[in-house]
């Protein structure tokens, strides 16, 4: 029988892949696809999670997926889950027998193994720290979770610490994959009851099948902000209060004083400034909520994101300019030299 090429081998591994099977793996109970690719996926493109303007959806992170053509790009989307109360784990490729298999993600309770894939936004490798249910409601954590808080109020805020490293891997196992193993919590999530994707999700998967612009080529030019798991402030509402700085010392109590007036009254002016860009954003967020259409929220967004991070800049610069104002000591007062008497 005449050995086939390896190009041909890729297509009709995928083809099968695509359409015939998918076996299970005893020890996770999730769905895989049956034949391995050899060819390793790409790095995690860097992109800015869209702004989520209506209550109710969960993030999906973008992945790579493969057809006949080779990866291609699935960009990460708010999906509205099967039910209320299921989280969302999402698929990763790993390394075995040879090759990469595709895990699928699914549905569930709790959030299972994905690889130990830092996808970003909420899935740090491990869990979902981008929000949580509270009864039928989904709150979203508004420090890794972009979404529009004039529409949805579900919201709160909680600093996530990251231990792990950050990086753009996106498979696990292998030569240069992440080295994660699933945890106990994490066998029990993939044993327990669960969905597929819903059919939203795999239209949005067979959309990206006809965006060449999608490709590992391109994604690899990207130079959008990275997926990391604090996106940049976009509302006044997102810096924090601007806090008190304590006076350089100089040596001389009356100067400390006033250096550490001027410190206070910078700090209460910036304080002010910052209120104010918040109350007026509010006030944005309350009439463009009241327009029929919602067509311009993410030029206000924009507009929002443009004024807080040239307030936060401003401030930086006026602070920085008078620490170093204040660090400078005065210069002595030089005696002129006392006119020597005559003989």
């Amino acid at each position: 029988m005449r050995q086939l090429s390896k190009p041909i081998l890729l297509r009709t591994a995928c083809a099968l892949a695509l359409g015939l099977g998918v076996i299970a793996i005893p020890e996770l109970a999730v769905a895989q696809i049956s034949v391995s690719i050899t060819l390793a996926p790409p790095a995690l493109p860097v992109y800015e999670q869209p702004v989520l303007v209506e209550e109710g959806s969960i993030w999906a992170p973008g992945y790579w997926a493969y057809n006949q053509d080779g990866y291609f790009w699935v960009p990460g989307t708010w999906v509205q889950p099967p039910e209320a109360g299921l989280l969302w784990t999402p698929g990763y490729w790993g390394w075995g027998n040879d090759g990469y298999a595709w895990n699928e993600g699914y549905w569930g309770a709790t959030v299972g193994f994905y690889g130990g894939i830092a996808y970003g936004y909420g899935y740090s490798g491990q869990g979902y720290s981008g929000g949580h249910w509270q009864g039928h409601q989904f709150f979203y954590n508004t420090e890794v979770s972009h979404v529009n808080v004039a529409n949805v109020h579900n919201v709160y805020r909680q600093t996530i610490v990251n231990n792990t490293t950050v990086n753009r891997v996106s498979f696990n196992g292998g030569t240069g994959g992440v080295r994660a193993q699933p945890s106990a919590e994490e066998r029990t999530a993939a044993r327990a009851p669960h969905q597929a994707a819903t059919a939203s999700q795999m239209q949005h998967r067979q959309a990206a099948t006809s965006n060449p612009a999608r490709s590992p080529e391109k994604a690899s030019r990207e130079t959008a902000v990275a997926p990391t798991e604090r996106r940049p402030p976009v509302h006044a509402a997102d810096l924090p209060a601007v806090t008190h700085q304590a006076a350089p010392t100089t040596g001389n109590a009356g100067r400390d004083q006033a250096n550490q007036r001027e410190q206070d009254n910078l700090r209460d002016g910036q304080e002010k400034q910052r209120q104010d860009l918040q109350r007026t954003q509010a006030a944005d967020h309350e009439r463009a909520a009241k327009q029929p259409s919602s067509s311009g929220t993410q030029q206000l967004e924009q507009q929002h994101q443009a004024q807080t991070q040239a307030l936060a800049q401003r401030h930086a610069v006026e602070q920085k300019t008078l620490q170093d104002t204040q660090q400078k000591r005065p210069e002595a007062k030089r005696e002129e030299p006392h006119a020597g008497k005559g003989p």
